[in-house]
């Protein structure tokens, strides 16, 4: 069974409304993304007809945003935004129009859109392009332009400010320098936007390709100090040569930006926060130290994913991820029992590909992270995490109480089993009555 894609969809879409005597088109970021020869991840469609009839066109389509006369069109797991033409009208909130028209020129719908590469309109039957605001000399020059004034389009919805960044960072085009200049003059204006949103268009800006860039052009804007202080205060703040000759904390993790390839959006988190505990430790005696700065940049990390309305899942892989980025460096001199259960951390290969991208991007040496995919390489599974050999109901029917002390009992019986020390239940269960006082609480008895 051939399953519907997006693209299939979209244009049956078209063509059906076409078949009905409306205009139809697609839209948006589709088309800017097909003129680049990139398979847009989402179809969007423009259309004169009204959202009543493109309801009854479409039986089973939709409203998703009935007040802008948005419906949404499904085939299987194939969907496709179907929009009428409209015009906006006086945005009071920053986010939304007080007032929504809609029209039957499209060239009224190109010139509410945010910037020029984003509101060409294609023919999917043909590949004839509508361009009314010069979006496609801009794609050409790699340039991001705000249609009409700059600073009224920011002013409109203020994530655009970030979505200039992202599309600039994405493509690695350039921002129209009025274009900036409005985004410097806006930038305080984006703490108003929703920690949802700015969260979204962040982790996109650190997962679409051109992290680096992004965060280059998010402190250029003056949109760093507002939405991630925290990162803005690494730069500056020196670390010693013989570990970082590539320069300061904001360098390092601008160069381990660069780095990321298609990352997961936890890794690129990671990568971004893993030192912001340094600038908070800096300490200049005999040498520049930064004690404790995983701890403290773990404790910063909860904070700001908590302020971004991160999930619970991700927070807790993030955290982990600048908790733990040092113990590499002491990988060699571990303990057995405490290598594995390193290695054996959720998700473990994040962790190393941070440790690997720090490297890189500081001393260049590569012998932890080397060591580390050896172990891994021979260490099997079930000898990472093997079955447990003494549980608590075990440790019970031994005569022994519940409490505190379980845990520690099943940890030193776990350490030695990771150790090979142990091997059955049995052994397992001497090696308890050989380390904590028997059941009736007096020494034993040699």
């Amino acid at each position: 069974m051939v399953k519907t894609t997006a693209s299939d969809l979209a244009r049956r879409i078209v063509a059906s409304l076409r078949g009905r005597g409306f205009q139809a088109w697609l839209v948006g970021g589709c088309v800017r993304d097909l003129l680049l020869g990139i398979e847009p991840a989402d179809y969007d469609v423009a259309t004169d007809a009204r959202p009543d009839a493109v309801v009854e066109l479409f039986p089973g389509a939709k409203m998703v945003g009935a007040h802008f006369g948005v419906a949404l069109v499904a085939d299987g797991r194939a969907e496709v935004e179907v929009a009428t033409f409209r015009s906006d009208h006086a945005y009071r909130d920053g986010r939304h129009p007080d007032e929504v028209r809609y029209e039957s020129d499209p060239r009224e719908d190109a010139r509410r859109r945010d910037f020029t590469i984003n509101a060409l309109l294609m023919d999917p039957a043909s590949g004839q392009v509508e361009d009314f605001v010069d979006g496609r000399r801009d794609l050409a020059a790699g340039v991001i332009r705000a249609i009409g004034d700059p600073g009224a389009r920011f002013r409109e919805d203020h994530l655009r400010m970030l979505r200039a960044v992202r599309f600039a960072a994405r493509f690695g085009f350039a921002i129209e320098p009025a274009t900036m200049r409005a985004i410097r003059l806006e930038c305080a204006a984006i703490g108003s936007i929703s920690a949802e949103r700015v969260r979204q268009e962040l982790t996109r800006i650190l997962t679409q390709g051109g992290a680096r860039r992004g965060f280059d052009l998010l402190d250029e804007t003056g949109l760093l100090s507002e939405i991630l202080p925290e990162a803005a205060a690494m730069k500056g703040v020196a670390q010693p040569p013989e570990f970082h000759p590539e320069g300061d904390v904001w360098v390092h993790t601008l160069l381990m930006l660069e780095s990321l390839r298609a990352p997961t959006p936890p890794l690129a988190w990671g990568v971004l926060l893993h030192d912001v505990g340094k600038p908070p430790t800096f300490r200049l005696e005999e040498r520049i130290r930064f004690d404790g700065h995983a701890e403290t940049g773990a404790k910063m990390a909860a904070g700001i994913l908590s302020r971004l309305r991160f999930s619970l899942d991700d927070m807790r892989q993030i955290e982990s991820l600048v908790a733990n980025h040092l113990r590499f460096k002491d990988l060699q001199r571990m303990r057995e029992s405490k290598l594995k259960r390193f290695l054996r951390m959720d998700r473990f290969e994040e962790h190393l590909e941070l440790h690997r991208l720090d490297c890189l991007s500081s001393h260049r040496n590569l012998t932890n992270y080397e060591f580390a995919v050896r172990k891994l390489a021979e260490t099997p599974v079930e000898s990472l995490k093997p079955a447990r050999l003494v549980t608590g109901h075990d440790l019970m029917r031994m005569g022994y109480q519940p409490g505190p002390a379980f845990s520690r009992m099943l940890g030193e019986v776990e350490d030695a089993q990771l150790e090979s020390l142990v091997r059955t239940p049995e052994a397992a269960a001497e090696f308890i009555r050989e380390r904590f006082l028997p059941p009736e609480g007096r020494p034993r008895e040699d």
